[in-house]
């Protein structure tokens, strides 16, 4: 069986250490909304590694906030070509970071769990189908 990449691991929100298991439950939008699981389904990795571990996701959220509001900034000059209403663009980047907070939400967390925790690594040989037993 191949094994996952870390690309689709991320796109599809699993576990960093085995690929297999879900970090959340619930869906990105709707009224189930989504929390983190407090360990992996497939391999028992805690995904809060230590307490206070997610505070460091807002560092991240907000560069990634920072880096949708230039580009929707950006964006709405080059659509409608209007540089004298500041407006336009308070009201089109507050909308857009409003609709974007779910995504940044689950990315911001993601991202520092498979890329900024240098102690989680990922295992082969937990990257397969069947359920782990030594968890």
């Amino acid at each position: 069986m191949a094994k996952t990449s870390k690309f689709v691991a991320i796109a599809t929100s699993k576990c960093p250490k085995c690929r297999r298991g879900d970090v959340f439950s619930g869906t990105l939008y709707g009224l189930n909304f989504q929390e983190t699981n407090e360990r992996c389904s497939h391999c028992g990795m805690k995904f809060e590694v230590e307490p206070g571990y997610f505070y460091g996701a807002m560092y991240v959220s907000y560069a990634f906030v920072v880096g949708e509001m230039l580009t929707i900034g950006l964006l709405t000059y080059l659509i409608t070509g209007n540089d004298s209403s500041p407006w336009l663009y308070i009201s089109t980047i507050l909308g857009a970071i409003a609709l974007l907070t779910p995504i940044n939400y689950r990315y911001s967390r993601l991202f520092l769990l498979h890329f900024l925790t240098p102690k989680i690594k990922y295992y082969p040989d937990y990257d397969t189908d069947d359920k782990l037993s030594n968890i």
